[in-house]
């Protein structure tokens, strides 16, 4: 199995090993990888872009890094068509298949960035060890699960995805089938998770007005995680960008960060 990516990179990137990289991960939406990348080729793709300031990897490759934007599973290129299920989220179709055999799409997605983060290592251009992550909404989602995982991730940012699972998973349910696996939160809320990047630097943006994940609720789970992040003398690792703004990749503090620690 391949997963279609797009890689962006600085024209004067010299090959010597020695420049910082960072994976981007596309959210919930129609385009996958493509509005992350900065593909504005349709309408609909530049209102997405305009909408969510959704082209963060492309941001990021003017600002010096080396992007890579892979499609999850379900989306972009790894669709299963246009409107496959009338009605129903794919995702949602693809957990229930998957629970029949003990599979789970959140999980063959982290896979496929930490293979991601492999081909990152192999690059002429990367030093494996200034790798970062980025995404909104589930982009957020596989932010905060893969570098809770992989230590090759230095520096993370998790834009509008920390609502504790009371909230946005139980009262709300407003997730879908590829942003969960079974009993997670007998064990864990979000913020656990998001924890255990600690003590590597993370930024965690939300928007005041974000009609997705209401702020009240992002900011709750990030109360949870500075408490980790105290507990783990890592405090000063940890970033908030507090932004007046909807759904969205805020990019007011996103550059200096991965510049700082990458």
């Amino acid at each position: 199995m391949s997963v279609p990516c797009v890689i962006l990179k600085p024209a004067d990137m010299p090959n010597d090993g020695s420049s910082p990289a960072i994976l981007c991960s596309h959210g919930h939406g129609p385009f996958g990888k493509e509005p992350v990348a900065g593909n504005a080729s349709s309408e609909a793709m530049r209102a997405n872009i305009a909408r969510h300031n959704y082209n963060y990897a492309e941001q990021m490759a003017r600002r010096g890094f080396l992007t890579i934007s892979p499609d999850l599973r379900c989306f972009g290129e790894r669709s299963d068509g246009s409107d496959p299920y009338p009605g129903r989220d794919r995702c949602n179709v693809h957990f229930v298949r998957g629970a029949v055999m003990g599979i789970y799409t959140l999980t063959l997605n982290i896979w496929d960035m930490m293979r991601s983060i492999d081909y990152l290592q192999s690059r002429p251009e990367v030093d494996p060890e200034r790798i970062g992550m980025m995404g909104l909404s589930q982009g957020g989602t596989m932010t905060t699960y893969t570098a809770a995982i992989e230590p090759r991730i230095k520096a993370a940012d998790i834009i509008g995805y920390l609502n504790p699972w009371a909230e946005f998973g139980i009262a709300n349910a407003n997730f879908c089938g590829s942003q969960i696996v079974p009993e997670v939160y007998r064990y864990l809320d979000t913020h656990d998770i998001a924890g255990l990047i600690a003590p590597r630097p993370l930024l965690v943006e939300m928007g005041v007005h974000d009609t997705t994940f209401p702020i009240e609720d992002m900011l709750s789970g990030f109360e949870g995680v500075k408490r980790i992040y105290a507990a783990a003398e890592a405090s000063e690792h940890l970033w908030a960008d507090i932004h007046p703004g909807e759904h969205a990749f805020a990019a007011n503090k996103a550059f200096e960060f991965f510049h700082r620690y990458l």
